[in-house]
């Protein structure tokens, strides 16, 4: 809760939109823009792993130029949590490489459950 709280001081809400069946004419220009101009985007979709994946390409999101790291299963999640992949993270990070991680619902409540594995992700 303490998290929680601090993160959502000083927020603005800039703009929100729905997709449907088809994106809304210049979705992907748009996402482009804002990401230029260095506001990070994230997306949340109540839509199957593959179909979430496949979205985030088509609005233009991600792309083949960044680093995917995906969480479907309990072994994603130690892969991801190792000291390598945390090591591996930062360095791309610090030079500036892109970066996805495309997360199932289903394995929300495992990280979310373990503080270890949440201090990871922060």
């Amino acid at each position: 809760m303490q998290v929680y709280s601090e993160f959502e001081r000083g927020l603005f809400l800039l703009g929100a939109t729905a997709v449907e069946d088809r994106l809304q004419d210049e979705v992907p220009e748009t996402i482009k823009d804002l990401q230029r101009a260095g506001i990070k985007i994230w997306m949340l979709t109540g839509d199957k792993f593959e179909t979430a994946e496949s979205v985030s390409y088509s609005c233009k999101l991600i792309d083949d130029t960044f680093t995917f790291f995906k969480i479907q299963s309990y072994k994603d999640v130690e892969e991801i949590c190792s000291h390598e992949t945390v090591q591996r993270n930062s360095l791309l990070k610090s030079v500036g490489e892109k970066r996805a991680l495309l997360v199932d619902a289903s394995m929300l409540p495992i990280i979310l459950s373990n503080m270890m594995l949440m201090i990871t992700f922060t």
